[in-house]
């Protein structure tokens, strides 16, 4: 009986993080401050895409989000979720990234 409630607790928990579909980025790379000016400038082009991606994620005409707000609501609420913190982390990114930029003289 323990172990039913468990296993439905832990069914729960993944379906519910499994609607979250936006790619959180790292702020911070290791080697941020040794790329050339090329590589920072292709780091940039990729946050950006990352936050356009995590704005289309937000649409709710998107067939994950239709599916969660039909039959499972909250699952939609982590999915809106998630494109905040992968909508900010990735602008925080280009703004990391830019001022790399700007101390090297780019």
């Amino acid at each position: 009986m323990f172990m039913k409630k468990i296993l439905k607790i832990l069914s729960l928990f993944l379906i519910c993080t499994s609607c979250a579909t936006p790619t959180v980025v790292n702020v911070y790379g290791p080697n941020d401050n040794k790329l050339t000016c090329e590589e920072l400038s292709t780091e940039i082009a990729k946050a950006n895409q990352y936050a356009d991606e995590a704005q289309k994620a937000k649409k709710p005409g998107k067939a994950h989000n239709l599916g969660a707000m039909l039959f499972f609501l909250p699952g939609y609420g982590v999915t809106i979720s998630n494109v905040k913190e992968a909508s900010n982390a990735a602008k925080a990114r280009a703004v990391h990234i830019n001022k790399i930029i700007e101390k090297k003289g780019c």
